[in-house]
């Protein structure tokens, strides 16, 4: 029988003009991958986090090579010895002869193939150990937590700190001895140590020996993973509990141990036979190990699964269900929860509304999630500034007492430059900051439905003063700029459109302590290479005064500082000391928590306005069952500092980076009392409470397993294009009982198949007042109060609300729907929600025309929020309507006189005239006349007062009279 003889040739480069480029080819590699190493350090260095960079550097680094080196070197050894050992004359069989042609065609590459084989094995196995080194530094210095684990009687912190890392080692050793046996084998394969067809023996002495030891090492890696199988069963998942179960306790434990021991005895049977090479025994060992996990880990389980657990699950499960929801509150923070009934009227008590003013005057009307686009018709001065798509809400002392605020910061913008002058001394050395906050009462509104501004304009004017308004490091920074000049030179960044100026600009020159000093040519080259971009070198507007600017979104800045935090997706600019600073929640968490349910990062926290907006980040598709908002930190807006501060002081795993990394986190005493003043309880971790309290609020285990009284969060009724969660809302809230209101974030659940209220819940987000108390408010099962998704309903289904959106949505106008809130309030629950009406031409914007508001059965819908308290309870807020210049009467809802005195004349002429306004609106943005536009608007708007009065003087003639209550329903 003949074979093919393969061909092993290989082609050569044909030129040293190859060998050239490829070099150069590699040169380059290693130039960018240096020039970003060092680019990092100098980053680090500017914000004072060297030790952050070197430490993280230096363990990555030597976990490659030392994970590296060992693989690679127990590979080598392995063919090597394997190669060494080969017979000096191959049996003569088939496959041994077909054979040699592989061996003389391996023979010339035979060094280089022994030598980069383990090479290039070992750099895959240390790259993989590099990206584990979290693991490393925290089993280093790990902590205890001071908790038992309730199994196993062991600190929690085995779990945390040591589990993982273990499992990763037994992996990395389980999958070096297989590379190593699969390599010796065949290399004893094509060398005849090892021969298929020999009528006798089939392998060599050595090769029976090699492959008794590397079988003996394999076993007893899986005799120490039988061994954190059994750990492993308290972090086991699935759709009852998390952690060990009867079957688990009672079969699988036992069985693991038994597996762990057989295991063991096995590995000696093979260490024997490396020495005997009698396989008859070492087989029979294997064969036991597995009948043996067949039996008692499968069938045996089984059994006891199906004839004694499954007719009475209940009860049997009883303890372990117990064990997972005491551990589950536990680990997110929620075993210090405050339940209460609440009976949930449908007819207001005055008593208690008298008492709850509070928040009667605090209730929240402006929706920074559809704000933005108003912000930046009136106050973005020009195209090159923007705001953010979702705007912050935060809390500022007006007069002794906190007002609710939205705030937004301006930002540069590169995408609003004309194209003509986009270029890179724009783009890179003019437009180089943003400039200044605007920020609103979030209670109040303009007679004509504007915001009420209270700090606005530029140069900066209103109640919040700003010694540095400008923005360097904010969330739509440029991806770098370059700072700075000499003493006296004169100033080329552009700070702020001037009219008293004589080029129309005010100019500005960076002074502060952020960036990285580029005045020598080594570092300008570097970064030239780093961005690709030859100018850094050739401009003259580079200077020795320079400074780059990078890595500016807050978020970055934190995150790069402390690469073991999880930050929460919403940063807030707060006005603190005279300064704009950013303010950052950041997150401690674990995924080996035991026996406490898992949660997705990014599912848990998805909601309506983080489906639509860009300015939120997303969290990462990660898996924890543990979190804690261990740490608050904080962006300068100016210089960039990072400055970060243990929140909670006692978390071990938080205690665990900060051995690690001395010195990054400041201790909370060291947080500046103005900056505790803005702090918030952080959104995400609030929606991943809300997400697991939704199943866990119910403590005992036979309610549990029934799962008859979970809850769901309901879906966000105002976006009905976006099946997401309603979102929690930053509200002044004054809980029933409380004496004054607190800055609260708040939400509600709904039953798992009704559309009623289930519970509404609340924590405090003001650090002088309980910060992080949860509340919830639990409603009565039979409960007939309306949920989000049944208040909206009635809303749209009400005839007389049904009839006016009809007649805002037409004439060229569009209804946006702001946030439907939910307040306890009167002992029942008060539902308010914002329209706003934006025309459908050009840039328009959403202006607050109305208001929706519902208790019990009763809807009204009315001009603001005056009127509906008033039609739903007899009594005024005393608040929300302001003027929308000195000399504009403040009469929220002034009378419109018939122009003929027939209401459908009347309507069909208002109708008639928005179309006209929206056609005029149009013409007007076509040839950039702005005034005309202007003008269009205001047309538009009484055109559209005068239809919905018409409106309302129609369904008076048809149903009832008009009154400030006429549209309860």
């Amino acid at each position: 029988m003949s074979f093919p003889r393969p061909d092993f040739t290989f082609n050569r480069p044909k030129s040293k003009n190859t060998y050239l480029l490829v070099s150069l080819g590699a040169l380059f590699i290693a130039l960018m991958s240096l020039t970003g190493y060092y680019t990092d350090w100098l980053w680090y260095k500017s914000v004072n986090a060297q030790n952050v960079y070197v430490t993280v550097l230096a363990w990555r680094i030597g976990l490659f090579v030392f994970f590296a080196a060992i693989t690679g070197f127990i590979i080598w050894l392995n063919v090597y010895l394997a190669y060494k050992n080969r017979p000096m004359y191959a049996s003569v069989t088939p496959d041994q002869v077909s054979l040699q042609r592989y061996r003389e065609a391996l023979d010339p590459i035979r060094k280089s193939v022994f030598i980069f084989g383990p090479i290039l094995l070992g750099f895959l196995a240390g790259g993989s150990a590099s990206a584990e080194w979290r693991n490393w530094i925290q089993r280093l210095n790990s902590v205890p937590f001071g908790v038992k684990d309730p199994q196993f009687g062991i600190d929690i912190s085995f779990f945390i700190f040591d589990y993982p890392l273990y499992r990763n080692l037994v992996t990395f050793g389980i999958s070096t001895i297989i590379l190593s046996g699969l390599a010796s084998g065949i290399i004893h394969y094509i060398y005849g140590g090892i021969t298929l067809q020999s009528p006798g023996q089939k392998a060599t002495k050595f090769a029976q020996s090699q492959i008794s030891v590397l079988v003996a090492l394999l076993f007893t890696l899986k005799a120490f993973a039988y061994w954190l199988d059994r750990f492993g069963l308290a972090l086991k998942q699935d759709s009852l509990l998390v952690g060990l179960k009867y079957a688990d306790v009672n079969a699988v434990l036992p069985a693991k141990s038994l597996m762990m021991y057989l295991s063991l005895i096995v590995a000696v049977l093979f260490i024997i036979n490396a020495f005997r090479r009698q396989w008859f025994i070492p087989n029979i060992g294997i064969g036991a190990l597995l009948i043996t996990g067949i039996l008692i880990g499968g069938v045996y389980t089984t059994v006891i699964q199906q004839f004694v657990v499954k007719p009475s699950e209940a009860d049997k499960e009883a303890p372990y269900i117990q064990k997972s929801i005491e551990s589950t509150r536990a680990a997110y923070g929620l075993a210090d929860v405050e339940i209460s009934d609440y009976a949930a009227s449908t007819e207001p008590s005055s008593e208690i509304i008298s008492q709850q003013t509070g928040t009667i005057e605090k209730i929240r009307l402006m929706d920074p999630a559809l704000l933005s686009p108003t912000f930046n018709q009136l106050q973005q001065i020009r195209g090159f500034y923007s705001f953010a798509d979702t705007l912050d809400i935060d809390r500022y002392a007006i007069n002794g007492s906190n007002q609710g605020t939205i705030i937004a910061a301006r930002e540069i913008n590169l995408a609003g430059i004309p194209s003509a002058q986009r270029n890179w001394i724009n783009s890179h050395l003019v437009y180089t900051h943003g400039f200044g906050v605007v920020t609103a009462k979030d209670n109040a509104v303009k007679i004509d439905g504007e915001p009420d501004f209270t700090t606005s304009d530029i140069p900066t004017k209103g109640s919040l003063k700003i010694a540095e308004p400008r923005i360097y490091f904010g969330e739509n920074s440029p991806n770098y700029s370059i700072v700075g000049g000499a003493a006296g030179s004169d100033p080329r960044e552009l700070d702020y459109p001037d009219d008293t100026s004589a080029n129309g600009q005010a100019n500005n020159t960076y002074a502060g302590t952020g960036g990285v000093a580029i005045g020598n040519f080594f570092n300008r080259a570097l970064y030239a290479l780093k961005y690709q971009e030859i100018n850094i070198i050739l401009s003259n507007l580079v200077n020795n005064d320079s400074k780059v600017l990078y890595y500016r979104d807050p978020g970055e800045r934190v995150q790069r500082v402390a690469p073991w935090l999880t930050l929460d997706s919403d940063p807030y600019p707060a006005v603190i000391e005279g300064k704009i600073v950013w303010i950052l929640d950041g997150y401690t968490s674990t995924n080996y928590y035991p026996y406490s349910t898992r949660t997705s990062l990014d599912s848990a926290t998805a909601d309506s306005v983080t489906q639509t907006s860009t300015a939120l980040r997303t969290q990462a598709a990660t898996s924890v069952n543990y979190v804690r908002n261990s740490v608050k930190a904080t962006v300068d807006a100016y210089d960039g500092t990072v400055s970060i501060y243990a929140w909670d002081d006692t978390e071990p795993i938080l205690k665990s980076w900060a051995k690690a990394f001395p010195g990054t986190v400041k201790p909370r005493s060291a947080m500046p009392a103005a900056v505790a003043d803005h702090v918030r309880y952080p959104e995400d971790l609030f929606k991943i409470q809300r997400e697991i309290l939704s199943k866990y609020h119910v403590k005992d285990a036979g309610a549990f397993y029934g799962g008859q009284d979970f809850w769901v969060i309901p879906n966000d009724p105002t976006r009905p294009g976006v099946q997401s969660s309603q979102p929690p809302y930053y509200l002044q809230l004054q809980m029933p009982g409380d004496a004054q209101p607190v800055f609260s974030l708040t939400t509600t659940f709904a039953p798992t198949r009704r559309q009623t209220l289930a519970s509404f819940m609340a924590v405090s987000s003001d650090p002088k007042n309980n910060y992080g108390k949860i509340r919830v408010l639990q409603l009565p099962r039979n409960t007939t109060i309306p949920g989000p998704t049944q208040v909206q309903n009635n809303f749209e289904s009400d005839p007389d609300v049904s009839a006016l959106l009809s007649l805002l949505r037409r004439g060229g106008s569009e209804v946006e729907l702001g946030n439907l809130l939910s307040l306890p309030i009167g002992g029942g629950l008060l539902y308010v929600e914002p329209v706003y009406v934006r025309a459908t031409a050009g840039d328009s914007y959403p202006l607050l025309r109305k208001v929706l508001a519902s208790f019990g059965p009763n809807v009204v819908f009315e001009d603001n929020i005056e009127d509906a308290i008033t039609a739903l309870f007899g009594t005024s807020t005393g608040t929300a309507v302001v003027p929308a210049n000195p000399e504009t009467d403040s009469n929220p809802s002034p009378q419109i006189p018939s122009e003929t005195g027939n209401a459908e004349t009347d309507l069909a002429n208002a109708i008639s005239d928005m179309q006209k306004a929206v056609a005029n609106g149009k013409k007007a943005l076509a040839i950039g006349d702005f005034t005309a536009y202007g003008k269009a608007q205001k047309e538009l708007e009484d055109a559209l007062a005068r239809a919905m009065d018409a409106q309302k003087r129609l369904n008076s003639a048809s149903t009832i009279k008009i009154t400030p209550a006429s549209f309860v329903r």
